[in-house]
């Protein structure tokens, strides 16, 4: 085996293939997926048990989709929770089966209680989705199952044989979760530098339209970071020696060292092009912002592979090239450009030592959640709660769509319960998306589904229900109506296999498909809507206090520098969460109908401006370590500007508009003095980044005044 596996390795094509293989991690869980419902299904109808086929592939399937990124010790832990969740479901509904109205509402109780245990932690979320579907799928397969007791076993079985093929490989390679986690961040931000290089040179005008599309990369980034922290955390609290989690911990640590890098400003980037004295140097700031894009991925490709990293000797040339450009007595970049390169060149020998150096370090402590399961799940016990109004509102779907189907009993009307639990999301807006592409993807799989599978003989069907499969996970995360697709070849031809009836079931299919959007769409619609333009007000408070609190870390860093930094990279981590947020809104706000569109190019200008101001307080974050002994008379102006956000975010969240007068006067003769002096270089910067805080903050507060307005309007009607 060893002389196969050296011989495979000499082979460029072999290599070529694993390096593709696994730069990708989509096909990591495809292939593990498919591993385990190929062989099922092979063994099983061969040995002429095609029901039994089916129904432990579906147990693998459903298992798939609810894995959870554990450490090892924690996968056994949410794998018994699973075996207990899938067993209660199943056999729940196999028992009920005969007594309609108290399933129903055995549905949509547990259902309420499923969605707030999911909401106690990312472990729990994955069980309780997985139990919900188990349950659906067992409705779905009840009238054909030979024995009331055997569809739970074998979904149950399906389920635990995948969990236990997952569980080994992952003791194989027990990092590989963190791996593969880690290198999504990177991947992440490779997208946000790739993004960021098209602002060298750029106009106005281009400007707000690339600086709104890296808000929104941004969110994916920080997405990424997020979960990168909570699988670290995971491992952390399994082992019991940290040591084999040091470089991890540090390529987390350079990654958000680069993300604050990648996201700072020194000035708008508009000044910058049309700048006279950079204009030798704009050219070569974009290209080396694309390789460092290309590094970053490279990096992020060589955790998956096991390939060592070697940095592209061509950023360093660039780098020195750059570099020597401003040392040039001809040439005389204005300052932000300056600090720009400075930048440039610490992400670059982050990047480029970054195999070398995690031994050098402390273990960083990590952001945990705090509060007790109890006390989390207590949390949720209000009406006004996202999480307990999803859960109503999913509870409420559900009882709709079974007590329509049971009364006009439609045809395997099951499957609108299932669409309901695939589409229906927290919001109006997520559940018209998810809506329209389960409907798109449905109806596409239908039509070519029919014409295909009429090609293939029985034990084609067989490959093609396996190839379906691995497709399903593939496209799962990158395009869900792409999905769709795969999963109705996938059920066309479980049953072909079954009771060969393919064919048949697709017409109840596709209209239990719209059926179910159809519910899903009314509740979503009118029950706790959650139109986009009425968070706002309070998503932009949020954003103006997380600003704050980050600016307050960047002044305890700048006066008393921290052995660790928790409390500033935490600080810093909410503030990209609440524009996250504010993003999302704005993306959302988009698919709500439009006489809910309120203020929506208020909410463009809000995402361009606060992303804006967060890449000036990162800028100044950045650099904290540059300038240890700063001039009083600038912390004295920060210490100013601190308290004027702190000012706008009480008015933000007052009825009363009088304040806003003399917050505006502030910042205005704050901007003026900022303008006004003349320092050395090393501090002129400073007071150039604090300047632009003040105008963006300025402008941030004209666009609330419309909030403002539209309250008053309100309240006067």
């Amino acid at each position: 085996m060893k002389q196969l596996t050296s011989y495979l390795k000499q082979n460029p094509w072999f290599s070529s293939f694993r390096t593709a293989f696994l730069s990708n991690p989509n096909r990591i869980l495809s292939v593990k997926a498919t591993f385990v419902i190929g062989p099922l299904i092979i063994i099983m109808v061969s040995l002429g048990l095609p029901f039994y086929a089916v129904t432990l592939g579906l147990g693998a399937l459903a298992g798939a989709l609810s894995e959870t990124d554990d450490h090892p010790n924690g996968r056994l832990k949410s794998m018994a929770l699973k075996v207990l969740s899938f067993a209660i479901a199943s056999f729940s509904v196999e028992l009920l089966q005969p007594y309609p109205i108290i399933l129903g509402i055995g549905l949509a109780l547990s259902t309420i209680l499923f969605i707030l245990i999911g909401g106690i932690s990312e472990r729990f979320r994955g069980v309780t989705f997985g139990g919900l579907l188990i349950g659906i799928y067992t409705m779905i397969g009840t009238q054909i199952s030979p024995n009331w007791y055997i569809q739970p076993i074998l979904l149950i079985s399906g389920a635990f044989i995948y969990g236990t093929f997952s569980y080994i490989l992952l003791r194989i390679k027990p990092y590989s979760l963190l791996e593969e986690q880690l290198a999504r961040g990177f991947s992440a931000l490779s997208l946000y530098l790739n993004e960021k290089s098209k602002l060298f040179p750029v106009t106005k005008e281009r400007e707000k339209e690339i600086r709104t599309k890296l808000a929104v990369l941004n969110v994916q980034t920080v997405e990424a970071l997020d979960r990168c922290k909570e699988v670290l955390n995971s491992y952390s609290e399994s082992l019991n020696d940290q040591t084999p989690l040091k470089p991890y911990l540090y390529y987390f640590m350079v990654l958000q060292s680069l993300h604050e890098r990648a996201t700072s400003s020194h000035e708008r980037y508009d000044l910058l092009s049309t700048n006279p004295s950079n204009r030798d140097l704009i050219g070569g700031i974009r290209q080396l912002l694309k390789e460092l894009s290309t590094a970053t991925q490279r990096f992020g490709i060589s955790l998956l592979t096991g390939i060592p990293y070697k940095h592209p000797t061509v950023v360093d040339w660039l780098m020195n090239a750059v570099s020597n450009s401003v040392k040039n007595d001809n040439l005389n970049p204005s300052v932000p450009i300056k600090l720009l390169i400075i930048n440039l060149t610490q992400s670059h020998n982050l990047l480029k030592n970054i195999k070398e150096n995690y031994n050098v370090i402390l273990l960083p402590k990590l952001e945990k959640e705090t509060h007790s399961y109890y006390e989390r799940f207590k949390l949720q016990l209000n009406i006004n709660h996202p999480k307990m109004r999803y859960a109503l509102k999913l509870s409420l779907t559900f009882l709709v769509s079974y007590a329509t189907y049971k009364y006009f009993k439609i045809e395997k009307g099951e499957w609108i319960v299932l669409t309901v639990l695939l589409v229906l999301q927290p919001s109006y807006s997520e559940t018209r998306k998810f809506l329209f592409q389960r409907i798109l993807g449905t109806l596409a799989g239908v039509l070519s589904g029919i014409i295909i599978i009429k090609l293939f003989t029985f034990y084609g069907q067989i490959a093609l229900m396996i190839a379906s499969a691995y497709l399903f996970f593939f496209w799962l995360k990158r395009k869900y109506s792409i999905s769709v697709i795969y999963v109705t070849f996938f059920v066309m031809c479980a049953f072909n296999i079954i009771a060969n009836k393919g064919i048949d079931v697709m017409g109840p299919r596709l209209i239990d498909t719209v059926i179910g959007a159809f519910i899903s769409f009314l509740i979503v619609r009118f029950l706790w809507p959650n139109w986009q333009y009425k968070k706002l007000p309070q998503l932009l408070s949020e954003a103006v206090l997380k600003n704050s609190a980050y600016l307050k870390a960047i002044l305890n860093e700048y006066e008393k520098p921290l052995v660790d930094d928790l409390e500033y990279r935490i600080a810093r981590r909410e503030a990209h969460r609440a524009d996250n947020a504010l993003v999302k809104a704005w993306q959302n706000m988009q698919l709500d109908p439009k006489k809910h569109q309120k203020l929506k190019a208020t909410a463009f200008r809000l995402t361009y401006l606060n992303h804006a101001l967060l890449s000036y307080l990162s800028a100044l974050g950045a650099h904290r370590d540059q300038n240890k002994k700063q001039p009083l008379n600038i912390l004295s102006f920060e210490n100013h500007i601190l308290k004027t956000l702190e000012e706008s975010f009480n008015w933000l969240t007052i009825v009363d508009n009088s304040q806003i007068n003399h917050i505006e006067n502030n910042l205005e003769e704050l901007r003026q003095l900022l303008h006004s002096k003349k320092e050395e270089e090393a501090v002129r910067i400073e007071y150039s980044l604090l300047f632009n805080i003040t105008e963006v903050t300025q402008r941030i507060l004209k666009q609330a005044q419309l909030f403002k307005l539209a309250e008053g309007e309100n309240t006067n009607k």
